[in-house]
C-alpha cells in the first residue's frame, strides 16, 4: 500500500482503491502481526461500517479532507465510547465520555481510526516495557524494543497496519520510538496542538505528536489538528498555516550542531558516524553546518525529570478508585481504599515516580529541587533559543543507540532515563522536533537523526525534513 496520503486519494478518487478496500487490507495486516502487541483493541466493525459511509461521501463528492487515512491513536487520548486505560491497570473498565479535540477534527474529516495502541503506563517510559497489557516488539528484530512510550503508535505504523498515528511526547515519547523503528515522528511546538482529551502525565510538556512514514502525511494532519481551542486554556492563538502548502525547502540552510552531544559516553559509535556522515552531505549540498557550544546539556535530563516527576505526582493523584477505575476489592475503610486502590492498580515505574514527585514537591525540597529545576528550565530554553537565532535549525542523534533489547535495561532506570538524552532538550524548551529516519546500525536497525527549530517554526521544520529525508 502507498505510504503517501496523496497517493492512496488520487486512487480513491479515480475508483482504483475503496476505503472498504484500505481497511480491509489494514485488518490484514494487524491479524498477521498480533505478535507485536501494538493494539490493546481494535475497532474492526467500526472501521469497516465508517469506511463504507465515507465510500459514499467519495462517489457524492462530499468526502472530508482525510477521507481514507486510516489512523491508530495511543491509549492516553480520549474517544468517546471507548475505553481508555493509558496502560494502566487502574484505568480498567472506563470509557471515554467525550473526543479529544485532535480526534474531534480528524473524525470531522472524514478519517478512520481503527484501533488504539498499547503504551507505556501513563506515558511514563522509554521502551514501551512498562505497559499493563505487556511490552510492544519491534517490527525490525521481535527482540528488540520499540522505544517509549508510544511504542504501539511507532510499530503501528513501522508494520503497516495504519498510515497514520497519533502518540504523546512529554520529553522524547514520538520521536524516540520514531527513531527506534525507521517512520517519521514530529512533536510540535508546545500548545500547537490542543491537549483537550490526553491523559495529562506533566502538563507543561505534555505533546500530542504525529507518526507516519512521509512528511507530506504529517503536515496534512498537524493541519488539521492543529490551533486554538477553548477546551485547552494553553492552547495558542496563532493562526494555523497550510503546511502542505509549504513544503518547498529554501536553496540554503544553515544548521548547528552541539559539541557536548557527540562527545558523550552513552553515544554508541555507529549512531554518532551516522551524524557525522549525514552532517557531511548536507555540507557538500551547499549549507552552512556548524558547531555549537551548549554547555548545559548534561543539566537538562535531571531538569526534566524533576519537573516531570512532580508533575505527574499532582495529576495522578485523580486516580483514586473513589469515580471510576480499579477499586481495590481488598479494603476496609476509606484510607485503606486509596492506599490499596493506588497500589495495586499502577505499576511499579508509575509509583516510583509519583513518590520521587511527591518527594521534590514537600515543604522541605521544594525550593532546592523543584524551583531550581524550574529556573533552568528558563536558562535551557533561552541558550537553544539563542541558538536558533543564527540558525535555522539544532541537528542532534534522536537516540544515543538503536533500539535496545527486551529487559535489558529494567534493572537500571539511570540506563533507561539515558536513552531520552537527546529529545528533552526540545521538550524543557517547548520547541518543535521532529526524528528523521536516516540509515541502519551495524545490526540492520534503524538510526534517527533528530531536527529542532524555534516555537511555531513547524512549517519550515517540515520543509526542511522532507528534503533532509530523500537527500543521499
Amino acid at each position: 500500500m502507498h505510504t503517501s496520503f496523496n497517493l492512496i486519494r488520487k486512487d480513491l478518487e479515480n475508483g482504483a482503491l475503496t476505503c472498504s478496500q484500505l481497511v480491509r487490507y489494514y485488518l490484514d495486516n494487524i491479524n498477521k502481526k498480533t505478535h507485536l502487541n501494538v493494539f490493546v483493541e481494535i475497532y474492526q466493525e467500526e472501521a469497516k461500517a465508517r469506511a463504507a459511509k465515507i465510500d459514499l461521501k467519495i462517489k457524492a463528492g462530499t468526502a472530508g479532507r482525510l477521507a481514507g487515512m486510516v489512523i491508530t491513536v495511543k491509549d492516553v487520548i480520549c474517544h468517546k465510547d471507548h475505553k481508555l486505560q493509558a496502560g494502566s491497570k487502574i484505568l480498567e473498565g472506563f470509557d471515554s465520555q467525550f473526543d479529544a479535540t485532535a480526534i474531534e477534527r480528524l473524525l470531522a474529516e472524514d478519517a478512520i481510526i481503527i484501533g488504539r495502541t498499547n503504551c507505556d503506563e501513563f506515558a511514563m517510559g522509554s521502551s514501551n516495557e512498562n505497559s499493563a497489557f505487556g511490552p510492544v516488539l519491534n517490527d525490525a528484530d521481535n527482540e528488540r524494543v520499540p522505544g517509549g512510550s508510544s511504542g504501539g503508535s511507532a510499530v503501528s505504523v513501522q508494520a503497516d497496519t495504519c498510515l497514520v498515528a497519533l502518540g504523546s511526547d512529554t520529553g522524547g515519547s514520538v520521536r524516540q520510538p520514531a527513531s527506534f523503528c525507521g517512520v517519521l515522528g514530529l512533536k510540535p511546538t508546545y500548545s500547537r496542538i490542543s491537549r483537550h482529551g490526553l491523559i495529562a502525565y506533566a502538563s507543561s510538556f505534555d505533546t500530542i505528536g504525529i507518526f507516519a512514514k512521509n512528511v507530506a502525511t504529517i503536515a496534512l494532519v498537524l493541519e488539521v489538528v492543529a490551533g486554538a481551542d477553548e477546551f485547552d486554556s494553553t492552547v495558542s492563538q496563532k493562526e494555523v498555516p497550510a503546511y502542505t502548502k509549504k513544503l518547498d525547502p529554501k536553496n540554503h540552510y544553515r544548521l548547528a550542531y552541539i559539541k557536548e552531544a557527540l562527545e558523550g559516553e552513552g553515544l554508541s559509535e555507529s549512531v554518532r558516524n551516522n551524524l557525522l556522515e549525514n552532517l557531511d552531505r548536507l555540507r557538500d549540498a551547499g549549507h552552512t553546518v556548524e558547531q555549537v557550544d551548549f554547555p548545559m546539556l548534561e543539566h537538562i535530563l535531571p531538569t526534566y525529570y524533576i519537573l516531570t516527576w512532580a508533575e505527574a505526582s499532582s495529576n495522578l493523584s485523580r486516580f483514586d478508585g473513589v469515580r471510576y477505575g480499579y477499586r481495590s476489592p481488598n479494603t476496609y475503610n476509606l484510607e485503606s481504599m486509596y492506599k490499596k486502590t493506588r497500589t495495586e492498580g499502577f505499576g511499579e515505574e508509575v509509583k516510583s515516580r509519583i513518590m520521587l514527585g511527591t518527594f521534590v514537591l514537600s515543604a522541605n525540597y521544594y525550593d532546592a529541587y523543584y524551583t531550581k529545576a524550574q529556573k533552568v528550565r528558563r536558562l535551557v530554553r533561552d541558550h537553544t533559543r539563542a541558538i536558533l537565532q543564527d540558525y535555522d535549525f539544532i541537528v542532534l542523534p534522536t537516540s544515543p543507540t538503536t533500539a535496545f533489547k527486551l529487559g535489558e535495561h529494567n534493572k537500571n532506570p539511570l540506563e533507561m532515563y539515558l536513552a531520552d538524552l537527546f529529545t528533552v532538550q526540545s521538550s524543557v524548551a517547548g520547541l518543535p522536533a521532529i526524528s528523521i529516519p536516516k540509515g541502519v546500525d551495524e545490526n540492520n536497525l534503524p538510526i534517527g537523526i533528530q531536527l529542532m527549530a524555534d516555537d511555531f517554526k513547524e512549517e519550515e521544520l517540515l520543509a526542511f525534513s522532507d528534503y533532509f529525508l530523500n537527500l543521499s
